[in-house]
């Protein structure tokens, strides 16, 4: 495998019998905590072509099925890449799917349940998915959470599972793996990202990743002070207000 990823659970076992059943697996979690990482190590795992589409609140149902396009002097249709996925058996990620529009849940929505098919609306044809297609997605609920949700009818049209972040010493050997740094170094690292995702009063809206962690510990590793890595790789991407940012750069030059 060239693809490294520390498995926190069962997740290696639940993705295989999701894949096997020819069911739809949904990723839940905060950003950073591994879940694209995972999606792209059990494609190579599965030996299947691999799919990625980055959700954003332009995302549309014809991004991902397709469109008609001006070639030369004639109009061809060109497929998108759920459609793509669907002829051809591939994995297709679609990462955090509660950020784009409406019409793309509406575009799944058959190829979430016993008819694993697509309807193209602008060619007037369904096509069943191939048996080895898979969807998959993810999203972040504590995110969304009041701004844009999945619905439940939505949700329970998937397999599901939950992503956190790794116990100390499993994020401590992610940290190790990823970019060869000392392991006290690392041991650190984890207890900077520990404390700060405990530090609840200061209303971040978003936490330590493990990918914040693994960055630091790359620059350390490269040469870059330590300090000051952790304070451009996990302390200035968590905020923009002066005051947090000296709060957590104190915190954080006591533990490192």
């Amino acid at each position: 495998m060239s693809i490294y990823y520390h498995p926190i659970g069962k997740e290696i076992e639940v993705f295989e019998k999701t894949y096997k059943n020819k069911l739809p697996f949904l990723l839940k979690g905060p950003t950073g905590t591994g879940k694209s990482r995972f999606v792209e190590y059990m494609a190579e795992k599965l030996d299947k072509d691999l799919i990625t589409v980055a959700c954003n609140e332009e995302t549309s149902s014809t991004d991902l099925v397709g469109r008609f396009i001006i070639k030369g002097a004639e109009t061809v249709w060109v497929d998108g890449p759920l459609t793509r996925a669907v002829k051809q058996g591939k994995i297709i990620y679609l990462d955090e799917i509660a950020e784009a529009r409406p019409d793309v849940i509406v575009a799944i929505h058959p190829l979430t349940d016993h008819r694993r098919e697509l309807y193209i609306d602008k060619l007037g044809e369904r096509i069943k998915a191939h048996p080895d297609f898979m969807l998959v997605a993810s999203f972040n609920p504590g995110y969304q959470r009041g701004f844009k949700e999945l619905k439940p009818s939505t949700k329970q049209r998937f397999v599901s599972m939950s992503f956190t972040y790794p116990k100390p010493e499993i994020e401590k050997e992610i940290l190790i793996n990823e970019s060869g740094v000392d392991p006290k170094i690392a041991a650190k690292l984890v207890k900077i990202g520990t404390k700060i995702r405990n530090l609840t009063e200061i209303g971040l809206s978003e936490t330590v990743s493990t990918r914040l962690l693994v960055d630091a510990a790359k620059l350390i590793q490269s040469g870059l002070p330590k300090r000051l890595s952790v304070h451009v790789a996990v302390i200035e991407p968590l905020s923009d207000e002066p005051e947090i940012i000296e709060a957590l750069k104190d915190l954080t030059d006591l533990l490192i």
